[in-house]
């Protein structure tokens, strides 16, 4: 996995953003992003913080599970995070010190054969969260893992490296997955979704939401846990969003679903708030608190995920990042969130405007931009799939020649969809297939290269994948189902379940099965395929499987 190297500073970010005069004035923001830089730094190695003895917890601190995520063909990170009682501010643990944490990876799940072990230690200063780089290992394998305090011993969990970037693989299969909103319902297609078998998990997007969750948990009414009042309110606060991650986690689907595959990860809106733009807040606010907020919550971000370092500096995170499979696949993991532009035109579905149509708006960022068609030119996979957050392909929302479009989406972004589009002409890739979220419905989209023109090349495939719990059960064809349908001829599937999306690569086609599930607003919903598409390798457009 190859990362950027030339990501802007936070001030030079803020700076741009505050250059480009909208509805929301951003004045304020760079003194704010200089008063957090230096508050959101990972304690050196070296830190003298009280080292708190492991007969000092009394409760088991593995509620939260365990996590793997961001292999490399001799690496992988693991993760887990201390919290005796997890729906506690401050989650048990004292707010200083830190906890000695064993850790181990082994070749069988017995732990037979320990491949490596060691100790990390857990600090207050992250909320107790531990992540362990493990280098040494061999390429395309599988192991376990599991960690210690005292005598106590987390669930074992499972994770695979990936294959070393030259080798010639038969076939690849990965899930991608978004959109859980805690409180509109229950995680059970994550449960199914521990049951595949798979190399690895892609997250695109809204991990947790930031609105407010009343004592009942919103849809799921069946358990008998009565949530705090400090869930009632939308997250704003370092503690607010450390206490909504401890709420997800604490779920034992996304648990399972975390144990049994590694995971890369990237974000969308709401594990900040709906709809922001880099440094712009959603509506007309003071920009100065939100850049605070903005902060907060990418490093609560950061405590929960199975990242690898650089940890957060200042007011950002770098998240795009490549990984390679093999000669089968390169995936390039996009941020479409904390370097774009403000939507044009008051945000939501509108028809375009000059504003919108400005040449100069980017979704990316010029930096992501350079870095993404330069990974294009030198690609020599067979696949090249883009893990990213919103609908690429045009949506129109009515059969008359102007429509209104989303503005949050790529259609309020031509210009940049353009550049997207003009790297792929560039580096020649043949087979693109984009891999989507944040609508909480599953469409099949060729990617026509001018969406004005239906005749025009197919030059790639979209799959948008639905929502885990987002919006509730969901129904097969939603109100707009028909409209949508007739209305965009390159759409080619529509369906409004609950689920995730699996995605199979071989030498000769990509094959996306649509898994949903029957009901997740009480438990026990069951698993079926909704639709299976392909697309062949040298020949892109949409086709059943």
């Amino acid at each position: 996995m190859t990362r950027p190297d030339d990501h802007p500073t936070p001030d030079r970010m803020l700076r741009e953003a505050a250059s480009r005069l909208d509805r929301r004035r951003f004045l304020t923001v760079t003194s704010a992003a200089a008063a957090l830089a230096f508050s959101v730094n990972l304690p050196s190695a070296h830190a003298a913080d009280n080292e708190i003895a492991p007969r000092a917890i009394g409760d088991d601190p593995f509620t939260l599970g365990v996590a793997s995520g961001d292999a490399t063909s001799d690496a992988v990170v693991l993760w887990t995070r201390l919290a005796p009682r997890p729906l506690e501010p401050g989650a048990g643990l004292p707010p200083t010190g830190s906890v000695r944490v064993g850790w181990e990876i082994a070749r069988d799940e017995k732990f037979r054969r320990v491949e490596r072990r060691g100790t990390a230690r857990a600090h207050a200063e992250f909320n107790y969260a531990v992540h362990v780089d493990v280098d040494g290992l061999d390429a395309a394998r599988t192991y376990w893992y599991r960690f210690t305090v005292g005598t106590w011993a987390s669930p074992v969990g499972r994770t695979r490296t990936a294959p070393p970037r030259g080798r010639k693989l038969d076939s690849a299969r990965i899930a991608f997955v978004s959109c859980q909103a805690y409180e509109d319902g229950y995680f059970t297609a994550f449960r199914h979704l521990a049951g595949e078998d798979l190399d690895a998990v892609f997250h695109v997007g809204d991990y947790i939401y930031e609105y407010g969750i009343d004592a009942a948990g919103g849809d799921r009414k069946y358990t008998d846990r009565t949530l705090a009042a400090h869930f009632n309110h939308e997250t704003t606060t370092l503690e607010d969003y450390r206490l909504r991650y401890s709420l997800y986690k604490n779920d034992p689907d996304l648990q399972a679903a975390h144990a049994a595959h590694p995971w890369y990860v990237t974000w969308d809106d709401h594990e900040v708030e709906n709809n922001y733009a880099a440094g712009i807040p959603e509506k007309n606010q003071d920009p100065a608190p939100f850049v605070a907020r903005r902060a907060a919550a990418y490093r609560a971000y950061w405590e929960n995920q199975p990242l690898r370092m650089p940890q957060p500096r200042g007011t950002e995170l770098t998240l795009y990042r490549r990984v390679h499979y093999g000669q089968l696949a390169q995936f390039d993991i996009l941020d479409t969130r904390q370097y774009r532009d403000d939507q044009a035109n008051g945000d939501g579905w509108q028809y375009p405007t000059p504003e919108s149509d400005d040449p100069k708006r980017t979704l990316m960022g010029a930096t992501q931009e350079r870095w993404f068609a330069d990974g294009l030119r030198h690609s020599k996979a067979t696949w090249n799939v883009v893990p990213q957050q919103v609908v690429f392909s045009r949506r129109k929302n009515t059969t008359a020649e102007r429509s209104k479009l989303s503005m949050d989406a790529w259609d309020g972004y031509p210009a940049a969809r353009e550049r997207f589009l003009k790297a792929v002409d560039q580096s020649g890739v043949k087979n693109l297939v984009l891999l989507t979220g944040d609508v909480h419905v599953a469409y099949a989209l060729d990617v026509k290269r001018d969406f004005n023109d239906p005749n025009s090349r197919t030059v790639g495939v979209e799959f948008v994948g639905t929502s885990i719990s987002s919006d509730g059960d969901g129904e097969e064809k939603p109100s707009n189902w028909g409209n949508l349908m007739a209305a965009n001829p390159h759409m080619k599937f529509y369906d409004g379940r609950r689920g995730y999306t699996v995605l199979t690569l071989d030498r000769h086609r990509a094959r996306a099965d649509y898994r949903v599930v029957s009901h997740i607003t009480r438990p026990g919903g069951t698993l079926s395929t909704a639709a299976s598409f392909t697309t062949e390798a040298g020949n892109p457009g949409i086709r059943p499987a």
